[in-house]
C-alpha cells in the first residue's frame, strides 16, 4: 500500500472513531464491561493518547534521528482522580482528538514516503519509526472505536 493510501487509512480512523460517538448518551457514558474502561474512560484516554501522536510525530520529523519518544503509563493516567478519566465532561477530550487527528494529518501530507524511516528510541518499546507511528495511529482510533461501542452497549 502507498503511502497516499496509508494516509487515507490515518484520515478514516479519525472519522470511524467520530461516528462511533454517535450513540453515546449520558445514561451509558458509564458503562462498561467487567473489568474495562467506561465510554468516558475511553474518550479521555484517545484524546490523551492522541495528543502524545501529535507530539510524536512532531518529534520524529523535526529532532534528530534517535531522540528520545518517552512512553506513558495508559492505566496510571485512567486511575488519577485529577485527570477525570471517571468523571470529567467529554466534551473537551472529543475536541482535542479532532483537532490532534486533522493537525497530525496536515503534517502527514506533507512527508514523503522516505519519512517514514525516520525514528526515535522509545523509552519502552525501542526503535520508533515513523512508519510504526503511522501504523499504530491508524489502527488506534478503530480498536477504541471497538471498545467504546462494547462499553455503551454494556448493562450497567
Amino acid at each position: 500500500m502507498g503511502l497516499t493510501e496509508r494516509i487515507a487509512d490515518y484520515a478514516a480512523g479519525t472519522d470511524h472513531f467520530l461516528a462511533a460517538l454517535a450513540p453515546v448518551t449520558p445514561e451509558n457514558l458509564d458503562r462498561h464491561v467487567p473489568d474495562g474502561w467506561s465510554a468516558r474512560q475511553v474518550i479521555h484516554h484517545v484524546a490523551d493518547s492522541e495528543a502524545q501522536s501529535y507530539a510524536r510525530l512532531r518529534r520524529l520529523l523535526a529532532e534528530p534521528v534517535g531522540s528520545i519518544i518517552q512512553g506513558y503509563d495508559e492505566a496510571a493516567w485512567a486511575e488519577c482522580a485529577t485527570l477525570g478519566y471517571r468523571d470529567l465532561a467529554i466534551e473537551n477530550s472529543v475536541a482535542v482528538f479532532r483537532a490532534v487527528r486533522h493537525a497530525s494529518l496536515d503534517v502527514l501530507g506533507r512527508i514523503a514516503p522516505s519519512d517514514l524511516e525516520r525514528y526515535g528510541e522509545h523509552s519502552e518499546v525501542g526503535r520508533y519509526t515513523l512508519d510504526r507511528w503511522l501504523d499504530v495511529y491508524t489502527r488506534h482510533p478503530h480498536d477504541h472505536a471497538a471498545q467504546l461501542t462494547e462499553a455503551i452497549n454494556a448493562s450497567r
